[in-house]
Order: structure tokens, then sequence, then C-alpha cells
């Protein structure tokens, strides 16, 4: 599965630079997922690897936004079996407001 579409690519690009926006002014542009409940909501795109993404890593106390690197998150396998990061093909139209209160009121999206 391609994470990444040309259709997403351009999502990013009409969003822009969010540095100033307010986080219910911020589109959450598409929703990666791995194992153990793992979950990287990316907004903003800053060059062909790096992104701004609100993470969460399985536990809502700790999620947090920060700079995630796309060719990192290629490689990581989840065990038992191996599998790769996926992308939410499903993932609706929120803010980064509503997905950081619905992840830490301990709900998911």
């Amino acid at each position: 599965m391609k994470l990444i579409t040309k259709e997403i690519e351009t999502a990013f690009e009409k969003q822009g630079y969010t540095g100033e926006k307010t986080a219910d002014e911020i589109k959450v542009i598409c929703k990666l997922f791995g194992g153990a409940g793992a979950s990287w909501y990316l907004y903003e795109k800053e060059d062909d690897d790096i992104y701004m993404a609100f993470v969460d890593l399985g536990n809502a106390d700790f999620a947090e936004c920060g700079r995630v690197s796309l060719k990192e998150l290629k490689a990581l396998r989840f065990p038992p079996f191996g599998l790769h990061i996926e992308r939410d093909m499903h993932f609706g139209n929120h803010t980064l407001e509503e997905v950081i209160k619905t992840v830490k009121s301990g709900g998911c999206i």
C-alpha cells in the first residue's frame, strides 16, 4: 500500500505551513497506524521525508505533536509477524484539535 498518494500530497500542499495556525484550523491530512495501537496523524509536510504529526504510541498520556520521518516509519516492523505501517483509508475529515481531544480523552478516531 502506498502511504502517501498524489491526492494526499496535494492536500499537504494546499494546507501548507501550519506554524501560525491554531489546532482547530489545522486539518489532519492522513492517519498511519501500526502495531500495539500506534497511530500517526500527519498534518504538515516539511520536505520529502519529514512530516509534522500528532503521535499516539498506545498511551494517550504521552501522545504529542512532533516531527516524524516517513523513511523511518516505513522501516518499522511490528512483532510477531513483522507487519508494516499502513494508512487508514477510511480516515475522515478531522481537525488537529478534534484528534488531540479524542485521543487524550481515551477515544480513538
